[in-house]
């Protein structure tokens, strides 16, 4: 059992399903994911559907007919773990451009410092506009999204 999900929202994401999913896996921590695919046309459900066989209790797929857009594959994910009662959700995309390895880092914001909010990517936008994240309890991982 696990108190956190991993909200992957997928469409056409074949090249990239199975290494996202096997690099959350392989963390010490243990994360649950939940890929909400969007009817993608190559395969990636199948793929998911596969490697359930191998992570019955772990691995999870909403699937949904045709391509519902980012934003509500990640509210149906958010409400999903909420009825499934996570304590913790993550989101990141499928194509690695946010790195699992900053998981167990934005977990340890939230269990161990007393952050409500983690965000591991983009924290330099965030200072752009003018918010402080450290101000605020964000945790700044390091990862610059490739910015």
């Amino acid at each position: 059992m696990s108190d956190s999900i991993v909200i992957i929202p997928t469409y056409n994401e074949k090249e990239n399903i199975e290494n996202i999913i096997r690099a959350v896996f392989g963390l010490e921590k243990v994360f649950h994911i939940l890929v909400i695919d969007d009817g993608s046309p190559d395969g990636t459900a199948a793929i998911v559907k596969g490697l359930q066989k191998e992570f019955p209790e772990r691995l999870f797929i909403v699937e949904r007919k045709g391509k519902l857009g980012l934003g509500t594959a990640y509210i149906r994910g958010f409400k999903w773990a909420i009825e499934h009662k996570y304590d913790f959700i993550f989101e990141m995309d499928a194509d690695f451009s946010h790195n699992p390895n900053d998981l167990p880092k934005l977990y340890a914001a939230c269990t161990g410092q007393g952050a409500d909010v983690a965000i591991g990517s983009c924290v330099d936008v965030l200072f752009r506009l003018g918010v402080c994240p450290y101000r605020h309890g964000y945790e700044d991982t390091g990862y610059d999204g490739g910015l």
